[in-house]
């Protein structure tokens, strides 16, 4: 039997060419349209209703729309903004302890549809469906497989959580959307780097580096987009910089992996420094930057919260080193820190505190707004048992379950199996879960698992496709049906939450029969 030729540097450095583009992007706008359409409808309900943190972002978004800062609402807002009054906005500056990035695309929103509940949820919708599209092209690119990035997306399109947050307007939607684009371009510079790499080789007439280090590839991209994604999610939520940090490694030490497959044998490991510094700056500085200028107008202003600090301490060093506006920024941001690890956060408490060791498992999900005993012949109750409508930031029980498993599965895949591949939604997964771990002195809630649900349905579907196997594989067919029971269980069960996940009127019974864990009430 003939000896198997081992592929030439060069081939394995070009390991995909996608011959499906065209197709994979009808694939994945149908999909996320799905979800868009999904989601918008009745988006509007609870009409013109803050629920939840609402109260907090939808009004701060306005605030930022008059004066370019988060000014004080009365008490007794939220009652007057249901009536179309918004007089109780005043410009006496708030503190608040989110960057305002998330608050100004809830403001688009309400800029365009009005103070309403449609106009401070619609962009959330857009973000939400953006999100599922992000996914698949992620999935698609490290799996190699359009049929796979497809599975995630539907996985995510029938997720509860994901669902429910993009339909409300907090930050945390536009983090996940940010934190996906941003993973999702760092892989693409992956696969051009390297094919760069290779037609640097070709051009010089190389077939290996042959112990050298090579020429470098300067060209970079995908590195900068994922710079400023990186920037966009911190400038929602700070908890960004952790997937930031663990991608940024992750990309250089990928160019020490093309290097050494390209010949360069020891002399590879220099990448990180000559790749990581570039590296550095592409990331991590325009990530910084692109931070900064989320802050432009709150610069621009005089009203905003400490925006005055700068001026009332003029001796300070940072005054001295960065200028007024500049120094009472950095002090704000202090503050801001202060909070978020000082005695008062953590002497909270609140009755939807979850501990991230359930999170995976979905044991305490979150009630985003209910409203209880709605007696018969009251709202459309018919009886003989009280009614109920809620809104429950609850992820979709058999998706979450599976894909914790596929979670695992993945990373023994990824380390004992040594395939890229798999490391990607782990590292994703883990770099937006572990973090939270530090936090358990504090309240903390299970809807910021938003940001690692596309993560683990990537991992799932990629699991999915290992059950499938390859295209010409003897057990294709029966990998196929138990791939396609385990997605239509999803979608099954999504549906028959859909009442808890959008404000439908409930009888009692029916809603603890969809409550399959005594937590989860």
């Amino acid at each position: 039997m003939p000896e198997r030729r081992r592929p030439a540097a060069i081939e394995r450095l070009r390991a995909w060419q996608p011959t499906d583009e065209l197709a994979s992007w009808g694939v994945t706008i149908g999909i996320a349209a799905l979800a868009f359409f999904l989601r918008l409808v009745n988006v509007a309900r609870p009409e013109n209703k803050l629920v939840f943190d609402e109260s907090y972002y939808a009004k701060e978004a306005w605030s930022l729309l008059q004066y370019g800062y988060e000014g004080t609402w009365a008490e007794g807002a939220n009652a007057q903004i249901l009536t179309g009054d918004l007089s109780g906005l005043s410009d006496r500056a708030s503190f608040v302890v989110h960057p305002p990035l998330g608050k100004w695309l809830i403001a688009f929103g309400e800029y365009l549809f009005g103070m309403n509940s449609f106009g401070w949820r619609i962009v959330a919708v857009v973000f939400g469906a953006l999100l599922v599209a992000a996914t698949i092209r992620l999935a698609r690119r490290v799996s190699r497989s359009t049929l796979v990035g497809a599975t995630a997306g539907i996985l995510l399109t029938f997720d509860g959580l994901a669902f429910t947050m993009s339909r409300i307007a907090l930050l945390d939607i536009f983090q996940a959307t940010f934190l996906v684009m941003a993973v999702a371009a760092v892989v693409a510079d992956r696969d051009h780097a390297r094919h760069r790499l290779a037609d640097a080789m070709e051009r010089r007439g190389l077939t290996s580096l042959a112990g050298t280090f090579g020429p470098m590839v300067w060209w970079r991209p995908w590195r900068w987009t994922a710079g400023v994604l990186f920037g966009c999610a911190a400038a929602c939520k700070w908890n960004s910089i952790f997937v930031l940090a663990v991608f940024g490694i992750v990309s250089v030490l990928w160019d020490v992996g093309a290097r050494r497959l390209a010949g360069a044998g020891f002399r590879s490991w220099l990448a990180l420094v000559l790749d990581g510094l570039p590296a550095f700056v592409a990331m991590v500085v325009t990530a910084a930057l692109t931070y900064l200028a989320t802050w432009t107008r709150w610069l621009q202003t005089t009203g905003g919260w400490g925006r005055g600090w700068g001026a009332d301490h003029p001796d300070d060093p940072w005054v001295s080193a960065f200028g007024q506006g500049l120094a009472s920024l950095l002090n704000y941001h202090r503050d801001i820190f202060n909070f978020h690890t000082g005695s008062y956060i953590r002497e909270q408490t609140h009755p939807y505190d979850a501990h991230p060791a359930g999170w995976l498992l979905m044991l305490r999900p979150t009630g985003i707004d209910a409203v209880n005993d709605i007696a018969p012949g009251t709202d459309g109750c018919l009886g003989p048992d009280n009614c109920l409508r809620v809104i429950s930031g609850m992820g979709t029980p058999v998706l979450w379950w599976m894909a914790a498993i596929a979670l695992v599965v993945a990373i023994v895949w990824w380390v004992a199996g040594r395939d890229w591949r798999f490391g990607v939604p782990v590292l994703g997964a883990l770099a937006t879960y572990l973090p939270w771990f530090a936090s358990t002195d504090r309240p903390t809630f299970f809807f910021y698992a938003i940001t690692i649900i596309p993560f683990t349905c990537i991992a799932l579907a990629m699991v999915l496709g290992l059950v499938v196997g390859p295209v010409d594989g003897p057990g294709r067919r029966r990998g196929g049906i138990i791939a396609g029971v385990a997605v239509g269980l999803v979608v099954a069960n999504f549906a028959y939450l859909y009442p808890v996940l959008t404000d439908q009127l409930l009888p009692h019974p029916d809603w603890l029969a969809r409550m399959w864990l005594r937590s989860w009430i």
